[in-house]
């Protein structure tokens, strides 16, 4: 088996999980943990492992000269990283959003295609099962589709630290968005047209600029109407904070978790990749305009937790890189995700619908 060299950039939630995959997978080989202040050294303990740490990427590169590169950085380092790594010799792997905007998202696909190297962005619901077939349910549907979701975390703690730190950079809509519409382009097919969206500043804790809750609203060429929100902070309501949701003119699927419903469950990130079953509804009526059908509850045996989607993304790693998988698409449905996120985030800002 080929054994992929890589180095860990960024150890905190998500660069400890994939971390932890590269740690126990076959075929991987950590020879660097790098992060400003004590994430790394925590890693090492937690891996029980004596991976070589430093605190300058760049020098990390330079000593390690890896195969690849894991970036779990904050957004505003995506691009720089990336390009480093690319004319290194190194393929990526990326956590989302892809890059602070569109300009340098599509520079870092351009770096990858120049220097013939792999770039996976780590849109983890693309790994769970649950998640593909609540996509493949929904598709079933027919058109238009209505499609709503949310991922609002009432964090606090060590994860009120994280959401602020990521506030400096960009919005939660933009942040967590790039997920859910990733999944509404799935499942319509068809062209995004317009955006709409608001937004709220509850919290005096980050920049002037931000807002730390945003509901989108997106329009498809076909009809089809989506809307997301996001919220994050020790403000948030514990109410409706898990909704993922689809109808249309046949029927309707839903995520139902009540494990991940719970109370206090909010803050945690793992909880919103939680699926459990999925009920499906069917719309068609008898002359009495009773239910034809009832509803349907589907129990996928396979569910995997979140650590379990992080080793899943990786060995989708390690296959494209040994395989040479052509990865053009999902590089461009990652640019378009943040395009259509980024327009939201200037509809906030706006107060204006924006076309796209």
């Amino acid at each position: 088996m080929q054994v992929i060299r890589i180095l860990v950039v960024g150890c905190g939630n998500m660069g400890a999980s994939h971390a932890k995959a590269y740690h126990n997978l076959d075929g991987f080989e950590i020879v660097g943990l790098v992060a400003r202040g004590e994430s790394k050294r925590k890693l090492n303990k937690e891996l029980d492992a004596d991976y070589p740490l430093f605190e300058s990427y760049e020098q990390a590169l330079e000593q390690t000269k890896p195969d690849a590169v894991c970036i779990a950085t904050y957004p505003d380092t995506h691009k720089d990283y990336a390009i480093k790594a690319f004319q290194s010799g190194a393929h990526v792997f990326i956590e989302k959003p892809l890059a602070e905007d569109v300009i340098s998202a599509q520079e870092v696909v351009d770096v990858a295609k120049r220097y013939g190297k792999k770039l996976v962005v780590g849109y983890i619901l693309r790994y769970h099962p649950s998640w593909v077939k609540f996509i493949e349910v929904a598709q079933t549907m027919g058109k238009p589709l209505v499609m709503r979701m949310n991922l609002n975390q009432q964090s606090h703690g060590y994860m009120w630290d994280v959401h602020r730190n990521l506030m400096s950079s960009l919005s939660p809509i933009v942040d967590c968005g790039v997920h859910y519409i990733d999944v509404m382009c799935q499942m319509v097919g068809a062209k995004p047209v317009r955006v709409s969206a608001i937004g709220a500043r509850l919290t005096d804790d980050i920049p002037n600029w931000n807002y730390n809750y945003g509901q989108l609203q997106l329009h498809f060429e076909d009809g089809s109407v989506g809307w997301y929100e996001a919220g994050w902070g020790p403000m948030i309501s514990q109410n409706a904070f898990f909704v993922k949701d689809v109808f249309g003119p046949k029927g309707a699927v839903s995520i139902v978790a009540n494990k991940a419903s719970n109370e206090g469950k909010s803050d945690s990130v793992a909880a919103h990749t939680q699926t459990e079953s999925l009920r499906v509804h069917y719309g068609e009526l008898d002359g009495h305009n009773e239910f034809v059908r009832a509803d349907e509850w589907i129990n996928l045996s396979d569910e995997p937790d979140h650590q379990e989607l992080c080793n899943r993304e990786q060995l989708f790693f390690q296959k494209a890189i040994c395989e040479n998988l052509d990865l053009s698409v999902s590089m461009e449905e990652a640019i378009n995700s943040l395009r259509i996120a980024l327009a939201c985030d200037e509809a906030v800002r706006t107060k204006q619908t924006v076309e796209l």
